[in-house]
C-alpha cells in the first residue's frame, strides 16, 4: 500500500513536471487568458446588480428619476458591459488557443525526437500503431485538458467565490441553501471520476490496438491481396472494431446515467432557489430585484458546478493519456553523449564521404587522412573479437564469433534463415548494445560502444534486403543521406547502383514518384535505388544485407563490379544467399545457427568438404564449377570474369528467360531456391553429425 502511495506521488510529480517543461514558450498566452477569463467572469457577475438596481432603485423607487426617464442610459450600460465581456472573451480564447497549439507542438516535438533516440529492443516491444495514438491522440487528449479545462477550472473557482460573495451580500439563508447543492455535486462528480478512469484506460488502449491492426493492414496490402487474405482481414479488424466500439457504448451509457443525475440535481437546486425565493419576495424579505438577481446568480453556477464533473471527466482521460505519454518519456534513449579519443573521428569521416562525393575514385584521398593515427590502426578495420549475443535472456543468437575485416577489403557471410546474419551488422550500428562479457567490436582500432552513435553510424552505410523508400521522388529518394547532392552527382551513383537507365526510361526520369514505400517500383530497382542512397553518402563502411536478392544475376554481377572499381578504400561487408554474389570476396564466413561454420577464401571453402561446398554445389551448374576451379587468378578478380561471360550463371536462369513467365517470379524463385540450398546444406551437414543419412 505504502508503494502505491509513493508511485502515485513519484507519477503526480512526473506529470507536473511534464506540464511545466513543455509549457515553455505558452506561460505567457495562458497567464493573458487566465488574466481575460477572469474579467469576463467580473462583467459577467455585473449584470445581475445592474438588472437589480434598475428594477429596485430606478423602476421601483424615486430617488434616481433622471434614469427612469433615460432608461437608454442603463441599456447602453448593459451593451458596454456585454461588448467589453465579448472583447475580454476574444483576448481569452485567442490566447488559449496559441497557448493550446504551442504546447501540443512542443509535446509532440519532443515525442518525436525521443522516439527517434529509444534502442531498438524498445521499438520491438511496442506496436508501432499504439506508438502513434499515443503521440497524436494521448496528446490532444492532454492539450485540451491542459490549456481549456485547466482555464476552466480556474475561472469556474473564481465564478464561485464571485458569485457566492455577491449572494452572501444580498441574502445569507437563500445563500446556504446553493452551497447545499454544491458539494453533493462534487462527491457525485469525484465518483463519476473513479468509475469512468479504469474504463477509458481499456478503451484507450483497445483504440492503440485498432490503430495497429489499420496501419499493419495498410503497410501489407499488397500481401492481403497477393494471398486472398481480404476476408480474414475484414473479420479481423471487426472484431477490434466491435469490443473498442461495445467499450465506447458502455462509457456512453455511464455517461448519459451522470448528465441525467446531475440534471436531476441542479433541476432541483433551481426549483428550490426559485420557491424559496419567491415566498421571501412575497413575505417583503428581499425585493423583487434581489430575487432577480440572486435567481440570476443560482443560474449562472448551475452548469459551471456541473461543468466540474466534465472536468473530472476529462481529468481522468488526460491522466490516462499522461500515464502513456509518460511510458514513452521514461524509456531510456540510445547513448548519443560524445566521448573522446575515438580513432574514427568526425573529421576522418567527413574526409571519406568529401572525397568519395566529388571523384569517381576515392583510393587516392582516403588513406592520407589516417597518417595521423600513431597507433598505425587502420582508420575504418572491423574486427568482432569473441562476440556472444542473445535477444533475451538465456537464448543466444550468436555464439563466439571472431573475425577480421580490413579496410579495403571484402566480407563475405553466408548463411541459412536464422543463423545470425543480420544481427551482426545490428550489433556493428549499435542498433543492440553489446553488454560485459558478451566480447567486444571495434572499428579501427577503437571499441564501438566508446564511438558516439552519430559519428559510427555516419561511418557506416547499410542497404537492407527490402529497403525503405519514401513517398517522393527518386531524386529525394536517393539525395536522402545528402539533399544537397546536384544531379550529376546522383547520376553518377546511380550509374554504378545500375538504376541510371531505368530511372531514365521513366516519363519523369528522377522526378518520377515511387508512391508509399516505393510500391511503384519492383523489388529489384528499389534495390538499387537504395545502394544508390548508400553510395551517396559515401560511407567508408558498406554493408549489403541480401540487398541484391531481388536483381538477376547479370545485374548482380555489373554492380559488384561496378563497387569493385569506384569504392576500392571501402570496408565491404555482403550478406547473400547467393554464391555467385560472395565467390569475389577476399573472406567469406559460414554461419551456422549462431556459430562459425567455416571461414576462408572462395577457393579455399570448395577445397573442403563443408557447408559452403554442398551450397555451392546445388547452386552452381557443372560448367560453371568448371569454369571456378580452373580459374587461377585470385578469387577478386572472378567478377570481371563473370562479367565478360555471356552466358548466364545458372542453366535454369537462361530457360526462365526463354519461359513465357515474368522474369520477376523466377528471381523470386531463384531466391527461394538459395534460401533453400542453405537450409538443405544446414540440414545435410546436420544428419551427417547426427549419423543420419
Amino acid at each position: 500500500m505504502n508503494y502505491d502511495r509513493r508511485e502515485g506521488i513519484e507519477i503526480k510529480y512526473r506529470k507536473g513536471d511534464l506540464i511545466r517543461r513543455f509549457f515553455d514558450g505558452s506561460k505567457r498566452y495562458f497567464l493573458i487568458a487566465l488574466a481575460a477569463s477572469l474579467v469576463t467572469t467580473v462583467l459577467n457577475a455585473l449584470t445581475p446588480q445592474i438588472f437589480r438596481f434598475s428594477i429596485d432603485s430606478v423602476l421601483g423607487g424615486s430617488k434616481y428619476m433622471y434614469l427612469a426617464d433615460h432608461l437608454w442610459i442603463l441599456a447602453l450600460l448593459l451593451v458596454g458591459v456585454a461588448v467589453l465581456s465579448g472583447i475580454s472573451q476574444y483576448i481569452c480564447r485567442a490566447n488559449t488557443a496559441l497557448a493550446g497549439e504551442n504546447f501540443a507542438r512542443n509535446m509532440r516535438d519532443a515525442l518525436f525526437a525521443h522516439v527517434q533516440r529509444l534502442p531498438m529492443g524498445w521499438h520491438d516491444k511496442n506496436q508501432t500503431g499504439d506508438i502513434i495514438q499515443r503521440c497524436t491522440s494521448d496528446v490532444e487528449v492532454i492539450r485540451n485538458f491542459v490549456v481549456t479545462q485547466l482555464l476552466e477550472v480556474f475561472r469556474t473557482v473564481f465564478l464561485i467565490i464571485t458569485s457566492f460573495g455577491m449572494m452572501l451580500s444580498m441574502n445569507v439563508e437563500l445563500s446556504l441553501v446553493v452551497l447545499l447543492f454544491v458539494p453533493i455535486v462534487v462527491f457525485y462528480s469525484a465518483v463519476f471520476y473513479r468509475l469512468i478512469a479504469k474504463r477509458f484506460i481499456v478503451a484507450d488502449e483497445a483504440e492503440g490496438e485498432l490503430s495497429t491492426v489499420v496501419q499493419e493492414n495498410a503497410t501489407g496490402v499488397r500481401v492481403v491481396r497477393a494471398f486472398g487474405r481480404e476476408q480474414f482481414e475484414m473479420d479481423r479488424f471487426r472484431e477490434k472494431n466491435d469490443y473498442f466500439a461495445k467499450l465506447w457504448i458502455r462509457l456512453g451509457t455511464l455517461s448519459g446515467l451522470y448528465w441525467g443525475v446531475g440534471d436531476l440535481i441542479t433541476g432541483l437546486q433551481v426549483v428550490t432557489v426559485i420557491v424559496l425565493g419567491a415566498a421571501r419576495a412575497v413575505r417583503g424579505d428581499i425585493s423583487v430585484g434581489e430575487f432577480i438577481a440572486f435567481a440570476s446568480y443560482n443560474t449562472t453556477l448551475v452548469w459551471p458546478i456541473r461543468g466540474l464533473g466534465r472536468i473530472l471527466s476529462d481529468m481522468s482521460k488526460a491522466g490516462v493519456s499522461f500515464e502513456r505519454v509518460d511510458y514513452i518519456i521514461r524509456a531510456e534513449e540510445e547513448a548519443y553523449e560524445n566521448t573522446d579519443g575515438s580513432v574514427c573521428s568526425e573529421e576522418d569521416i567527413q574526409a571519406y564521404k568529401e572525397s568519395n562525393a566529388g571523384t569517381e575514385n576515392v583510393s587516392d584521398h582516403v588513406n592520407i587522412e589516417y597518417e595521423d593515427h600513431k597507433d598505425g590502426s587502420a582508420g575504418f578495420d572491423i574486427v568482432f573479437d569473441h562476440v556472444s549475443f542473445g535477444y533475451e535472456e538465456g537464448q543466444r543468437v550468436l555464439m563466439d564469433i571472431t573475425f577480421q575485416v580490413p579496410q579495403g577489403h571484402t566480407f563475405g557471410i553466408l548463411g541459412g534463415t536464422g543463423s545470425g546474419k543480420s544481427t551482426i551488422i545490428q550489433l556493428l550500428t549499435r542498433l543492440y548494445e553489446l553488454k560485459d562479457g558478451q566480447g567486444s567490436i571495434t572499428v579501427g582500432g577503437e571499441d564501438i560502444r566508446r564511438i558516439p552513435l552519430e559519428k559510427l553510424r555516419g561511418s557506416i552505410g547499410m542497404v537492407l534486403q527490402e529497403p525503405f523508400l519514401y513517398s517522393r521522388t527518386i531524386r529525394e529518394n536517393i539525395a536522402a543521406v545528402r539533399p544537397d547532392a546536384s544531379l550529376e552527382e546522383i547520376r553518377r551513383v546511380a550509374k554504378i547502383a545500375c538504376i541510371d537507365d531505368a530511372v531514365m526510361s521513366f516519363p519523369d526520369g528522377y522526378d518520377t514518384l515511387v508512391g508509399e514505400r516505393g510500391v511503384t517500383l519492383s523489388g529489384g530497382q528499389r534495390q538499387r535505388v537504395a545502394i544508390a542512397r548508400m553510395l551517396l553518402e559515401g560511407a567508408p563502411v558498406m554493408v549489403f544485407d541480401d540487398s541484391l536478392s531481388a536483381v538477376d544475376s547479370q545485374t548482380d554481377s555489373m554492380i559488384r563490379k561496378a563497387l569493385k572499381e569506384h569504392m576500392k578504400d571501402a570496408a565491404v561487408i555482403l550478406i547473400s544467399h547467393r554464391i555467385t554474389t560472395l565467390m569475389g570476396a577476399d573472406q567469406i564466413m559460414v554461419l551456422n545457427h549462431g556459430k562459425i561454420e567455416e571461414m576462408g577464401s572462395h577457393q579455399e571453402l570448395i577445397q573442403r568438404d563443408g557447408i559452403y561446398r554442398q551450397i555451392y554445389d546445388i547452386q552452381m551448374s557443372r560448367d560453371d564449377r568448371q569454369m571456378s576451379q580452373e580459374n587461377s587468378r585470385p578469387v577478386r578478380d572472378d567478377r570481371q570474369m563473370s562479367q565478360e561471360n555471356s552466358r548466364p550463371v545458372r542453366i535454369d536462369r537462361q530457360m526462365s528467360q526463354e519461359n513465357s513467365r515474368p522474369v520477376r517470379i523466377d528471381r523470386q524463385s531463384m531466391k527461394k531456391d538459395a534460401e533453400g540450398s542453405v537450409q538443405g546444406a544446414r540440414c545435410k551437414k546436420g544428419g551427417a553429425e547426427d549419423g543420419g543419412v
